[in-house]
């Protein structure tokens, strides 16, 4: 994936956060930057990184996206020639691609918008894999998903105990 193809994608992921239903344009992107972080970018910088004409960004503008983003700086380069981000060798690139998975499965959820954020903020965590294994964990432990859910939030919790016990009559 090159990086004109990343900035484009994460764009999309954040108009599907702020609730858009559709990819930031790069003036909302620019918009938003100034808002949130008082500093600035170019539109035509972005369209040139976008396109591709300008093949690399300097370090500032990196860490300003990563930071704007949420995202590794060194998720904004160009996948290296052969790259397959099916290839594990580490934890480190289990985590990146626990990332990418999820965010794309944000994507796939679009209409969905309470499942697409959870799978976004889960991407997002600074210990994605972690919190998988303690997903796991809860669903393991009989009961306790439905403890949390009705605890956390009553009203889904309700629901799905009501649900729950159509199913067992």
């Amino acid at each position: 994936m090159t990086l004109g193809e990343k900035i484009r994608y994460l764009r999309e992921v954040d108009g599907s956060l702020r609730g858009l239903g559709r990819p930031m344009t790069q003036q909302e992107l620019m918009k938003a930057i100034r808002k949130e972080t008082s500093k600035t970018i170019s539109q035509s910088y972005l369209s040139q990184i976008e396109s591709g004409k300008r093949r690399h960004m300097t370090q500032s503008t990196r860490t300003l996206l990563a930071r704007f983003f949420k995202v590794h700086p060194g998720f904004l380069v160009d996948d290296p020639e052969g790259y397959h981000t099916e290839l594990v060798s580490d934890l480190r690139t289990t985590e990146g691609q626990l990332d990418v998975w999820l965010l794309q499965g944000s994507e796939r959820f679009a209409s969905d918008p309470e499942v697409s954020e959870v799978l976004i903020k889960l991407a997002r965590a600074k210990d994605t894999r972690g919190c998988m294994l303690l997903l796991g964990e809860i669903l393991n432990t009989p009961g306790l998903a439905d403890r949390l859910l009705e605890a956390l939030r009553p009203e889904l919790g309700r629901a799905a105990g009501s649900a729950a016990r159509r199913r067992n009559l």
